[in-house]
């Protein structure tokens, strides 16, 4: 189909030039794809419904059933657990049939250890919210397949009846009479031209009409049961907006102090490294023509004070965002590694780089442990490990000392957690009295 119209005149200048707004004809509602999308959505739901609906009394009576040994426990989180999977697929359909995308929910995560796991599974909302939905959409498919293809299929044998009533069997009304069409009521049949164009009428109103009406709000209903039950919450949607809105700002922040790094570095630095130099240059000169010993101590007290303050500026700078860092976080804890007090072996396996504000996170963990493990454990050694573990990055350093680390003594360790957990990250410490002490960082990857 091709929309002509006349050419938009050039805005004068320093005007806003005018929208142009290309509309469609208007199609009946018969004939547009996402009606018969819709259509195809209950013929599918209605075949996938009897499967989610056993699964959820599976789940429910097995679990009610065993509820009081470990092995129905665990069946019974595993599989709430596993209902994800019928929210992944409907989430799916939806999408692609009914044209509405919904959210995934929150990923489950399971909590450390077999218990751990216990817990976790079985205070999965998401999972208990998809078995719902596979109780209440067995009904809500089974009655929107029903009632769309009864008026669908009503409206086109109206249509059609002129032609097919032909072959019905032959009624005997109480007068005696034969009869071939519809009976719709007692000695009433649909036989005759005018009887023949009423039903075409009423064929017409249901199948072009009523149907796509009755269709697409029962696909519309069909969708708003997924999102409600197979979707995040409203209190998980903004615990993610929350998340993004901090990431967001972390990533700023890092972004910014290493901007601050680099300006102190190629600008602040650099003109207190030449003011050293010119401060020297003026002593030796002065030096060389004997001038006077107050102004001689006047200038090497000015030289002095400059390296000073370069000292300074280089310690933070390398505070502020370490430049090794800008090698990658391989490189900065293999410089961390060869200028430790101890030895220092590293074990660096992480198959991608992780952002900015998560590398410089790590970095700092790696740094404030060594020193940790440098001053307070009185060991021989200390092990590294970055590794990638369903897409976190676990930092471990563990020394061979003697233990008895305690986050909330002083040593750095409740910093530590409190700047990890900005990155939605977490810090585990395992210092038993006598060694030895592990303490494993765990960081979201990109």
């Amino acid at each position: 189909m091709t929309n002509t119209y006349a050419p938009e005149p050039a805005a004068a200048p320093g005007t806003r030039p005018a929208t142009v707004t290309h509309t469609q004809p208007h199609r009946p509602a018969f004939v547009r794809s996402a009606t018969w999308r819709t259509f195809g959505y209950h013929g599918v739901s209605v075949l996938l419904a009897p499967l989610g609906f056993t699964y959820a009394v599976t789940a429910v009576s097995l679990g009610a059933s065993l509820l009081v040994t470990v092995v129905g426990l665990v069946i019974t989180a595993a599989m709430i657990v596993a209902a994800r999977y019928w929210g992944t697929i409907n989430r799916n359909l939806t999408a692609s049939l009914l044209g509405r995308n919904i959210p995934a929910p929150v990923p489950f995560t399971s909590r450390p250890g077999f218990f751990g796991f216990l817990r976790s599974g079985l205070a999965d909302s998401a999972g208990w919210r998809a078995i719902a939905h596979m109780g209440v959409s067995f009904v809500t498919s089974v009655l929107s397949f029903v009632l769309s293809f009864t008026f669908l299929a009503t409206g086109l044998g109206c249509m059609s009846h002129w032609y097919w009533y032909q072959w019905l069997p032959e009624m005997q009304a109480a007068d005696g009479s034969w009869h071939r069409g519809s009976m719709i009521a007692p000695d009433v049949f649909v036989e005759g031209f005018w009887w023949q164009a009423a039903y075409v009428a009423v064929g017409i109103l249901f199948t072009f009409v009523l149907w796509p009406a009755v269709n697409n709000g029962l696909g519309k209903l069909q969708a708003r049961v997924a999102a409600g039950l197979l979707g995040p919450t409203a209190a998980q949607l903004r615990v993610r907006d929350l998340e993004t809105s901090r990431s967001a700002s972390v990533n700023t922040a890092d972004a910014r102090l290493s901007q601050i790094e680099r300006d102190l570095h190629d600008g602040t630095q650099a003109q207190l490294v030449a003011i050293a130099m010119k401060l020297g240059d003026a002593r030796e000169r002065l030096s060389a023509a004997e001038s006077s010993p107050e102004l001689q101590h006047l200038l090497d007290s000015a030289h002095g004070t400059a390296k000073d303050a370069l000292t300074d500026l280089r310690s933070i700078a390398r505070g502020i965002r370490p430049a090794v860092l800008n090698d990658g976080l391989d490189a900065a804890l293999e410089s961390l590694a060869a200028s430790a007090a101890l030895p220092v072996e590293l074990d660096y396996r992480l198959p991608i780089r992780p952002a900015p504000a998560v590398e410089a996170i790590a970095y700092y963990c790696a740094a404030e442990l060594v020193t940790n493990a440098v001053k307070h454990s009185r060991g021989t050694g200390i092990w590294i490990a970055v590794t990638e573990q369903e897409n976190r990055l676990f930092l471990s350093v563990t020394d061979n000392g003697t233990g008895g680390a305690n986050p909330g003594a002083g040593t750095g360790l409740a910093g530590l957690a409190e700047r990890v957990r900005t990155v939605d990250g977490a810090l585990h410490v395992s210092s038993p009295a006598g060694g030895p002490t592990a303490a494993t960082v765990s960081l979201p990857l990109p």
